[in-house]
């Protein structure tokens, strides 16, 4: 039977082929298997380039629902930093300072999208063995959410913390 995708398999050729179907992460990702998805997969080819913008666009939405739904630390970035624009508009702060708060708090989201993809490769790289490496890029990508969530919280701070205090005394 000839293959309906024209790409190569991104398993690397050191991985034994017996190992792709029993690794548990590995086991549900279609194009790694070796039969096709099927048509009714819900992401079937998500490998290859959406055809359309709005399909581009629902696969981005099915990263954020993924990334809302399975992470921890983005339900919390996304709750204080809904809180901290709620706050920035209830206070009626100046649209300078709103966008400066929306910008910190997307860039804290978008650091922790990008973390969440980073370890999902990772993952499935090395699988369950354990890598020095693996173990760096991880905590490297981690680090870059802790020192973005830092400086929106001192951002957040200056910017809210004289309007609040303002209405408390």
């Amino acid at each position: 039977m000839k293959s309906q995708y024209p790409m190569p398999s991104p398993v690397p050729a050191t991985l034994p082929a017996k190992a792709i179907g029993h690794h548990p992460k590995v086991a549900r990702l279609p194009h790694l298997t070796a039969t096709p998805p099927s048509k009714t997969a819900s992401r079937d080819q998500a490998w290859q380039i959406a055809p359309d913008l709005l399909t581009s666009f629902r696969y981005a939405w099915a990263g954020v629902c993924y990334a809302y739904g399975t992470q921890r630390n983005f339900r919390i970035h996304t709750g204080v930093g809904s809180l901290a624009l709620a706050t920035g508009f209830a206070l009626r702060l100046s649209p300078t300072a709103l966008a400066i708060l929306s910008l910190t708090v997307a860039l804290v989201m978008i650091l922790e999208l990008l973390n969440t993809a980073l370890e999902s490769v990772v993952d499935l790289t090395v699988g369950q063995s354990y890598h020095e490496l693996a173990k760096i890029a991880k905590d490297c990508a981690a680090g870059a959410v802790l020192l973005a969530a830092i400086a929106a919280v001192i951002v957040g701070g200056c910017l809210l913390a004289i309007p609040i205090l303002a209405l408390i005394f």
